[in-house]
């Protein structure tokens, strides 16, 4: 009796030992392998969807001699043909970059909703430069980080507007009484 007990728990030993392989043991998806290596290209950009706001002719003498807006604009515009080489550069250059940037906001444009965007782009730039840089991060989520920086760049541009809108219509309501 003793024997078929032990016989039974050895052979149950076995049977449960051997239900699992190296095989089935791996975490690791080629669905998700497949995502990581897609490369953003520039009809992924294009299909984003989100409102693309540009500076209206007031704004862009606003900005005229805001250099560092300028980088910025030209290097969205390179992000919009699929060239990450700005973005996925070392990360301190990219801090540097960004201390300038703000530290040069011109005076009349330095209003709560402008600095609040400015803080938002930011933390655009160094979500996808974190993305762009780290191997482990799939296609998806860097996609989301590149719009995301489009749409932060987008509503920076609208405030610029909105600002320099408000500052018109102060001024011809000022001049009317």
């Amino acid at each position: 009796m003793k024997s078929v007990f032990l016989y039974l728990n050895f052979f149950m030993f076995i049977l449960v030992g051997c239900g699992e392989s190296a095989d089935t043991d791996s975490t690791t998806d080629p669905i998700d392998e497949q995502k990581k290596d897609e490369k953003i290209t520039q009809k992924t950009i294009d299909g984003f969807e989100y409102t693309d706001y540009v500076l209206s002719e007031e704004a862009e003498k606003a900005v005229a001699n805001w250099e560092k807006y300028q980088e910025l604009a030209i290097q969205v515009n390179y992000l919009k043909k699929a060239d990450l080489s700005f973005f996925d550069s070392e990360v301190q250059l990219l801090i540097d970059f960004i201390e300038k940037f703000k530290s040069t906001i011109p005076e009349d444009l330095q209003t709560n909703p402008i600095v609040s965007r400015v803080a938002i782009i930011e933390t655009a730039l160094l979500r996808l430069n974190a993305n762009l840089t780290l191997d482990n991060i799939d296609s998806e989520e860097k996609t989301q980080s590149l719009k995301a920086t489009f749409v932060a760049m987008a509503n920076l541009n609208f405030q610029i507007n909105k600002k320099l809108e408000r500052d018109l219509y102060d001024k011809i309501t000022s001049d009317n009484f």
